[in-house]
């Protein structure tokens, strides 16, 4: 099973609670992929698409990656992956779906 078909795209996310959640895991994703693995899962124009549809001001229910979406996240780039707090996690998601 690809992470596509795992997670779906945004139509399958109902509250803006889950939409966050499902778009910061798809974004983290993409961003570690090009930062750390130097591979492509999204267009540029998707991410950047993408990016501007988080809104840190929405509590998921990890308070942790709230915190961190909120102080380190920047539309403009994804070099906050380097920052984010559980990347062993986001890299886990990539070795298994990619």
């Amino acid at each position: 099973m690809s992470l596509e078909q795992f997670m779906g795209d945004e139509s399958g996310w109902g509250t803006k609670i889950e939409f966050q959640t499902w778009l910061r895991i798809k974004l983290s994703i993409a961003a570690y992929a090009y930062e750390f693995e130097n591979s492509e899962i999204m267009s540029d124009a998707d991410f950047d698409k993408k990016c501007l549809q988080v809104d840190p001001s929405i509590k998921t229910t990890n308070k942790r990656l709230d915190t961190f979406f909120k102080k380190e996240f920047d539309a403009s780039t994804g070099q906050w992956i380097h920052k984010h707090p559980e990347l062993n996690k986001i890299k886990e998601l990539y070795k298994t779906y990619y």
